[in-house]
């Protein structure tokens, strides 16, 4: 059963250290009070889907546009920085104004996080696709990290779409799967995630339960 997910930033990184001494690089992510403020219906908008509304923002109600002013004015709460919708199952749909936090979450469970990654600017075929290189003697001069041919003869005579090139890298959307909660801090609202996720510090991250494991 699909549910809705929730939204969370990114803190940083620690280590939890076992009964036996043994230490687990984890990232801590920390969830604000995501609050429903709209539900999509397959009657009434062709799909199904919860809206969430979550961190806060600086922003006056008034300087925002007239359709996000009606949710928070709805509500009654605070604008809030991020709306996002996750389909859902319609037998998952929640109450407009309900509040989660990550007590929607287990301990152990396994969870989907999907940010933007960190940008690294403009890079070589080495270092943004593995690339080995040319050789390091014998011939070659200067362009030793260089991509070689990239193209064809006469047919068909062009560089064929998708070719691994030297270009801008990172700064992409990325969903890191099956990624394990190792604890839950529920007073601190902080989960604390087995490995790395998607992104920098205080970036936004969007947590969903495992597709490949239940």
């Amino acid at each position: 059963m699909k549910r809705t997910g929730l939204i969370a930033t990114k803190i940083g990184n620690s280590s939890i250290f076992g009964t036996d001494g043994s230490s687990t690089q984890v990232t801590v992510l920390k969830v604000d009070d995501c609050i429903v403020s709209n539900i999509k219906t397959m009657e009434k908008d062709g799909y199904n889907a919860v809206q969430i509304a979550s961190i806060e923002t600086k922003k006056k109600i008034k300087k925002l546009n007239k359709p996000q002013r009606k949710i928070f004015s709805s509500l009654k709460i605070s604008p809030k920085k991020i709306l996002k919708e996750f389909r859902v199952d319609d037998k998952n749909f929640l109450d407009i104004g309900a509040s989660l936090n990550v007590s929607h979450f287990k301990k152990d469970q396994y969870i989907d996080v999907t940010g933007i990654s960190i940008g690294k600017g403009f890079a070589g075929v080495m270092k943004r696709h593995n690339f080995g290189g040319l050789r390091a003697s014998h011939g070659v001069s200067i362009s030793h990290r260089s991509h070689g041919s990239t193209g064809q003869n006469q047919d068909p005579g062009r560089v064929f779409k998708g070719k691994k090139m030297a270009g801008r890298m990172g700064s992409k959307k990325v969903t890191k799967q099956n990624l394990k909660i190792m604890e839950i801090d529920e007073t601190n609202n902080l989960l604390m995630v087995k490995g790395s996720v998607p992104g920098k510090k205080n970036s936004t991250l969007f947590l969903n339960d495992s597709v490949k494991k239940s």
